[in-house]
């Protein structure tokens, strides 16, 4: 089986100095990253019931915002999409527009479809499939 290509990416805006440089700017420093769109997702702590912050790369199908919880091909889901699991209602900041969201998880007939979407912005995430057992999630985010 031929090996899933890997590019690896800048790192030197990422993790809470991407969310915070990202919020001080009102995107614009971070909205683009490695030549991708990021968004930020709040989401309430399954656990805290605090709000939490991620910067996501993102997709789009129609009006709905995608995510995918890849945490890198870690062998357990990212936090934050745990946190979604338990509090589904969240927000996104998409640049400087702030939009209220509602979360689920693409079944497996609309995965395929979807997974290209994002496979195509960000090839590594195939790559990242390779590393971990576990199907890697993709998120709808449908504004409400």
């Amino acid at each position: 089986m031929p090996e899933t290509p890997y590019s690896p990416p800048d790192l030197s805006l990422r993790g809470d100095e991407h969310v915070r440089a990202y919020l001080e700017s009102g995107g614009a420093r971070g909205y683009l990253w490695n030549g991708v769109p990021i968004l930020l997702l709040t989401a309430t702590g399954r656990r805290s019931g605090q709000p939490r912050t991620s910067a996501l790369i993102f997709g789009r199908d129609g009006d709905d915002y995608l995510v995918v919880a890849s945490k890198g091909g870690a062998p357990d889901h990212p936090e934050w999409y745990r946190n979604l699991l338990a509090h589904p209602q969240a927000e996104i900041q998409v640049e400087d527009r702030h939009l209220p969201v509602l979360a689920r998880t693409a079944d497996a007939a609309e995965k395929p479809r979807l997974w290209a979407i994002m496979t195509e912005l960000w090839p590594n995430y195939d790559a990242y499939q390779t590393r971990t057992d576990r199907p890697i999630p993709i998120v709808v985010l449908a504004p409400t």
